[in-house]
Formats: structure tokens, C-alpha cells, sequence
């Protein structure tokens, strides 16, 4: 399986007035993601499926993606949590893309990489994007990239 692992593009700050889970993403992040989405196009990123938190600034970013899909989309609750074996059983397809959040993007990352959830040490910049392929279980898969958005952006020009 190829397994995109992207963080949500930025979004608007928290205020007391706005819940967290209806942050909508900014002006400014929609329009760097839109670059990122060209540069992902132009590296060849074509996915089948696409699974995003129920987080409103998740499923903003799962909408940007949509030009690179050809399959379908389906929100989950287990990319707004910290990851689970449980999302792992529900993932199908052989070009995947996951949209989540912090911290727990970056465990599920070093999870699927070294079979620990230690993701500090891999940071993803809002809008960044990891590449793995391999079996979708703990220490099952590889890291062939870990782009930041700005390079995906100068990509896509």
C-alpha cells in the first residue's frame, strides 16, 4: 500500500466562541494548500482512497485533495484520536491518504515506521505530507518521503 499521511492545512485560531472541532481552515490555508495539492499532482499522486477526521478542518483539507482522487472519501473518527489498530483495520486501497491532526498524525507515522507511537520526533508542518508504502500495521511500513508544505508549493509552480 502507498500511504500518504497529511496534517490539516491552517486553520483559523481557536477562540472561545468557536469550538475546536468547527475551526474552518484559513484564507491563507486553503490557498498555500491548493499550492501543496499542485506540488503532491505533479510528484504523480493519484489516490483511491481518502480518509479524513470529522474535524471541520480536516474535511476542508479532504476537499482540496479530492483532484488528486479517483475512489472515494470517508470521514473517521479514528483520525481525530490517538491511533489505533482499529483504523488501521479499516483502511483500504492501494494509494491511500489519511488527513488528521497533531500529535496524533506524527505517532501514527512513527508507528507504522518503527512499530512505536514516538512522533515527536517526526513534527508535521500544517499541510504536510508523509509518503510510506508497506503493510498498514505497526513497524510494517517505510518512509520514502517527509515533505514540507513549502517544498510541495514551490513543487507545484
Amino acid at each position: 500500500m502507498q500511504l500518504y499521511l497529511i496534517r490539516h492545512a491552517i486553520a483559523i485560531e481557536a477562540t472561545p466562541e468557536q469550538p475546536d472541532d468547527a475551526r474552518p481552515l484559513s484564507q491563507e490555508g486553503i490557498q498555500k494548500f491548493r499550492e501543496v495539492v499542485q506540488g503532491l499532482k505533479r510528484l504523480g499522486v493519484v489516490l483511491d482512497r481518502l480518509y479524513h477526521s470529522p474535524k471541520l478542518r480536516a474535511v476542508q483539507t479532504a476537499e482540496l485533495l479530492v483532484p488528486l482522487l479517483d475512489g472515494e472519501t470517508e470521514v473517521t473518527p479514528y483520525l481525530a484520536a490517538e491511533p489505533s489498530l482499529e483504523l488501521l483495520k479499516t483502511l483500504q486501497g492501494s494509494s491511500v491518504a489519511l488527513v488528521g491532526h497533531e500529535p496524533w498524525i506524527s505517532d501514527l507515522c512513527a508507528w507504522l515506521i518503527i512499530g512505536r507511537q514516538e512522533g515527536h520526533s517526526l513534527p508535521f508542518k500544517k499541510g504536510g505530507v508523509a509518503y510510506l508504502e508497506g503493510t498498514p500495521e505497526p513497524g510494517g511500513m517505510r518512509l520514502l518521503g517527509f515533505w514540507s508544505p513549502k517544498l510541495l508549493r514551490r513543487l507545484g509552480q
